[in-house]
């Protein structure tokens, strides 16, 4: 594992789904304001999600996001349970998470990129030319 990133497994529950799936979620300060959530949906295969850190961190004490990706902690059933709602033109779904797995993993990520700091561990050199090496 890098030294500057973050990575953390777990067993989460899909909506409608009795078996729990394996995720992780992992961070890394290439990309400071961003996290990616990743579902095994068969042996060595994975549905990635990328989200604002942000919406993470808000989501785990009150709902967060009006987009594509929605965090909020189940306060109506249990207070353990983080609801990550996804919705793309394929689909939707509602994922249950570990509530203290997931603050765990967002402390973890604060100690590499303090909250308001990413943008000054942003390479922005790089991300051009990532962009502009894709285009034609």
């Amino acid at each position: 594992m890098r030294n500057d990133a973050v990575h953390q497994s777990q067993f989460v529950y899909l909506n409608g789904c009795s078996t729990p799936v394996l995720s992780r979620l992992a961070y890394t300060t290439a990309e400071p304001f961003t996290v990616a959530l990743a579902f095994r949906i068969e042996p060595g295969e994975w549905v990635e999600w990328e989200f604002a850190r942000d919406l993470l961190i808000t989501g785990l004490t009150e709902p967060a996001g009006i987009g594509d990706v929605r965090v909020r902690p189940d306060l109506s059933l249990d207070e353990g349970i983080l609801v990550l709602e996804l919705e793309s033109p394929d689909g939707y779904a509602v994922v249950e998470l570990g509530r203290d797995d997931v603050a765990r993993f967002v402390q973890a990520t604060t100690e590499f990129v303090a909250p308001g700091a990413e943008s000054e561990h942003l390479d922005l050199d790089s991300l051009i030319a990532d962009l502009t090496a894709a285009r034609p």
